[in-house]
């Protein structure tokens, strides 16, 4: 009996180490997926946010170099012409004057000397005790000196304005959208700590698809109320990260119901033919995972890409254009990250559900 205990033993453990081997996976069924179809665009006009602008925002920075010592103002706050927003320092600035100071007592001490020389001389020139030649260099260490007392005072007057420099004040009547200064930061001539928006005059800034040019005139609808936008300019070139022309409007109308900054609607007639093309679809149809924007379409039960160009968007709805779109096709709305070529699809209509 031991001698038949152990070839059981061995049976039983190697009955017990195989495992069946995993049956074939039978999940073959399509995804159900949610569709929507291109609508064409049919609208004359154009429709666009854009952002209310000052017509002159100026960076405000300092004439001089130095450590800022002192701010007196916050982003978003209005200021008057002549108000202090920074002030920097002084105490280089302060002694480079008092040297300055320094340098134009010397000049002028030079230059007194200098004039009782000459007259000393001219004395004796008239005594006949003197030579003409002597007398001119003399004449010339006078004309030397007052030169050297002219540039000692426009070094004086240069080092006064420099200190005057350290208080930076602001150049017009307006709001500081931006405030990028702080006490104990070291700014270079010229570099910028504010910007100012200037009261006056107030534009619209919009950014147009690539494809369309920017037209003559629009209008800006707020409620009830209609105001016309006239172009004043267009950027030189399309940007090439958003591929949008960037234009401002002038308003024609003041408009003081609204800040700087306030998103407004804005309406652009349309050439002809320039809507021809574009197609309007929700958001969610869009899928950016790739090299550009794609929209999927179901070709004979399967999901297959197609690249398009995004014109505009909005946040509900988008108009895009691209070869191979027409009015009324079906496009997969929902869920677009998760679709890969090929992949079997069926429309949730198919299904029965509303």
């Amino acid at each position: 009996m031991p001698n038949l205990v152990l070839p059981l033993l061995m049976l039983l453990l190697l009955a017990g180490c195989q495992e069946q081997a995993p049956a074939p996976s039978t999940d073959s069924e399509p995804r159900w997926v949610r569709t929507a179809t291109l609508t064409a665009n049919s609208a004359a006009t154009l429709s666009l946010t854009g952002v209310l602008r000052a017509r002159y925002e100026t960076p405000q920075a300092f004439q001089v170099s130095g450590r800022i010592a002192t701010r007196h103002v916050d982003a978003g706050q209005a200021v008057r012409q002549g108000e202090v927003l920074f002030t920097l320092d002084p105490s280089d600035l302060e002694e480079a004057l008092a040297a300055a100071r320094a340098e134009l007592a010397a000049a002028e001490a030079s230059l007194a000397v200098a004039e009782a020389d000459l007259a000393r001389d001219r004395q004796l020139l008239e005594k006949d005790y003197l030579s003409r030649q002597a007398f001119e260099r003399a004449e010339l260490r006078v004309r030397e000196a007052t030169t050297r007392r002219d540039a000692a005072r426009s070094r004086v007057a240069q080092a006064r304005n420099a200190l005057d420099y350290a208080t930076l004040r602001a150049e017009a009547d307006g709001v500081l959208i931006e405030v990028s200064g702080e006490p104990g930061q070291v700014v270079g001539t010229g570099q910028a700590v504010a910007r100012l928006a200037q009261e006056g005059m107030r534009e619209v800034e919009v950014n147009f698809p690539a494809r369309l040019r920017p037209p003559e005139t629009g209008e800006l609808r707020l409620d009830e109320r209609r105001i016309a936008l006239a172009r004043r300019e267009v950027a030189g070139a399309a940007d090439p990260a958003s591929r949008t022309w960037r234009a401002r409007y002038r308003l024609e109308e003041p408009l003081e119901e609204r800040g700087l900054g306030d998103i407004v609607e804005a309406r652009f007639p349309l050439a002809d033919g320039e809507g021809a093309g574009h197609f309007r679809v929700p958001v969610a149809a869009l899928d950016e995972r790739g090299d550009g924007a794609q929209l999927w379409r179901i070709v004979e039960g399967q999901a297959q890409p197609l690249a398009v160009t995004v014109e505009r968007i909005t946040r509900e709805q988008a108009w895009v254009s691209g070869e191979g779109l027409e009015a009324g096709q079906a496009v997969i709305s929902l869920g677009t990250h998760l679709l890969t070529p090929g992949m079997a699809v069926r429309p949730l209509e198919e299904k029965g559900t509303p």
